[in-house]
């Protein structure tokens, strides 16, 4: 039997600690099950409007990155690349390829940075009209950017294939990275909308952090090189450890360091499940501050 108060459903007794905390870990994915049919239909009207009124319209979808990877392997190729161990890269092209991967995750991450303060407000007209899942929009929002990062990942396996002869066991492996890495997003944007949905504040913020970020997230150089207390200091910006961990993955053809990707992991989690907790603190305040 069940109670309603204040217009949420809860279950009559005392429940335990372990209960309510199982009940937190799993309530992400049952809300996201229970809204599966919300989700889809925002999603897809998302990615229809994104090229919206354009004649190309999806060709700009790969147009965009195929003409970045172009560009980089014609800029870049025979750069030097520090293979895991200290080893030099055998293709001419993998510093292209090693760029073009640390910039599909760094993109990924700003979008969603950028996006997100505002994402609340973008949907106001239906967070206040109607009984709208407000926490469903940063899920939307990011899965909306994976769509396209995931398009400039599988060219970025096509020319791996095409400029070396060969394409890594490894990338079998990607779903394994892919997958904390967007939860990390997801947690992110929950944090960030819901503190946007009050300040402009964190607009502001987002918009000088994350230019900074790309000189102190390893794009465009390797922290093999580095000291091991210099490394240390890089991992503290988790974007370094998925980073790493994609290049091991695609270009390098080796298994990541298993503490990075137990770091990695860790951040993800703690991310995911932090936004969702403040996100939904902060859930009944929201359509009246928007």
């Amino acid at each position: 039997m069940l109670h309603i108060v204040d217009g949420k459903t809860v279950a009559p007794g005392k429940r335990t600690i372990l209960a309510r905390f199982a009940d937190f870990l799993s309530s992400p994915f049952t809300s996201a099950w229970r809204h599966r049919d919300l989700i889809d239909a925002v999603l897809r009207r998302e990615l229809a409007e994104r090229f919206k009124g354009s004649a190309a319209g999806w060709v700009w979808a790969i147009t965009a990155p195929l003409l970045s990877l172009i560009v980089y392997t014609i800029a870049f190729a025979g750069g030097p690349v520090t293979l895991p161990g200290g080893g030099q890269s055998p293709s001419k092209f993998d510093y292209a390829l090693f760029i073009f991967g640390g910039l599909i995750a760094f993109n990924l991450f700003t979008e969603m940075a950028y996006r997100a303060p505002s994402l609340l407000h973008e949907y106001a007209h239906f967070i206040k009209q109607t009984i709208f899942p407000a926490e469903m929009l940063p899920i939307i929002s990011t899965l909306r950017a994976t769509f396209y990062a995931t398009i400039g990942l599988v060219l970025m396996l096509i020319a791996q294939f095409a400029l070396s002869g060969t394409l890594h066991l490894t990338v079998l492996l990607l779903p394994l990275w892919l997958v904390p890495f967007v939860a990390f997003l997801i947690g992110l944007t929950w944090t960030l909308s819901a503190a946007g949905a009050f300040t402009r504040d964190t607009a502001y913020l987002m918009m000088t952090v994350a230019p900074l970020l790309m000189f102190a997230t390893p794009v465009f150089f390797s922290t093999d090189t580095f000291s091991p207390t210099l490394k240390l200091v890089f991992y503290v910006n988790v974007l370094t450890g998925f980073i790493e961990v994609l290049r091991y993955l695609v270009v390098f053809g080796q298994l990541p360091n298993p503490w990075v990707c137990l770091w990695v992991l860790f951040c993800s989690v703690v991310t995911f499940y932090f936004g969702f907790w403040f996100f939904g603190k902060q859930r009944d305040s929201i359509a009246d501050v928007i």
